[in-house]
């Protein structure tokens, strides 16, 4: 008895998955590029509540005010007498005049008068954050 096996042919031992990774490498970055990253902060904040509080235009610029006091545009530190040429910059960049101010519970009102004044004097149309806005409400 003799055993016939079948000559392998080429098309069967070499898969070419050339094409398969081109594709994966172009859906990755078509993933990458559509998705939209949101800037959270890590400052533990205790935002104030309000009856006639809504929900905050998303392209608003966030200015927050930890419960020291300190202040910070889109999570980087700020001094008081940088907020309104950082909030100029990116109001300008971002074609926004929108401003939402976040702010802890506890903060004294003295400084948030003078962030609420050097944002508007930057042109800021400013907001202040409740925890309707941040999804709690």
């Amino acid at each position: 008895m003799s055993l016939h096996t079948r000559p392998r042919s080429e098309s069967t031992e070499n898969i070419d998955i050339t094409p398969m990774i081109d594709m994966v490498f172009i859906l990755l970055i078509f993933f990458m590029v559509s998705t939209t990253f949101i800037k959270d902060m890590d400052i533990d904040i205790d935002r104030p509540s309000a009856q006639s509080a809504e929900k905050s235009d998303a392209d608003a610029i966030r200015l927050y005010i930890d419960g020291q006091g300190a202040t910070y545009i889109d999570g980087e530190p700020v001094r008081i007498w940088m907020i309104q040429s950082r909030l100029r910059e990116l109001m300008e960049a971002a074609n926004t005049t929108s401003v939402l101010l976040v702010t802890d519970e506890n903060v004294v009102a003295r400084r948030l008068v003078e962030v609420v004044d050097q944002a508007r004097l930057a042109g800021a149309q400013v907001g202040v954050a409740t925890d309707l806005e941040a999804g709690k409400g």
